[in-house]
């Protein structure tokens, strides 16, 4: 897919861990490693809301179209 998730890469930047942003957002930790890895269908806003908040960054720099990206297989959506 040519959506590509950056979020592992903010979560490093800030050094902020999964468990801590799993809990801020009020998703389980498994939920969060799912959505890092890109294997959702998709992402509700209030959720996208809440990890721009506690990562003070914009969509734009989690979520982003990367032409050619590999192809990962649906997940749940979240």
């Amino acid at each position: 897919m040519a959506i590509v998730l950056h979020l592992d890469v903010l979560l490093a930047q800030r050094k902020i861990k999964s468990k801590e942003l799993a809990a801020y957002v009020g998703i389980t930790e498994q939920n969060l490693s799912l959505l890092k890895s890109g294997k959702v269908k998709g992402i509700r806003f209030s959720t996208l809301e809440k990890i721009c908040e506690r990562l003070a960054c914009q969509p734009g720099d989690i979520i982003r179209y990367e032409p050619g990206a590999p192809v990962s297989e649906d997940g749940p959506e979240m």
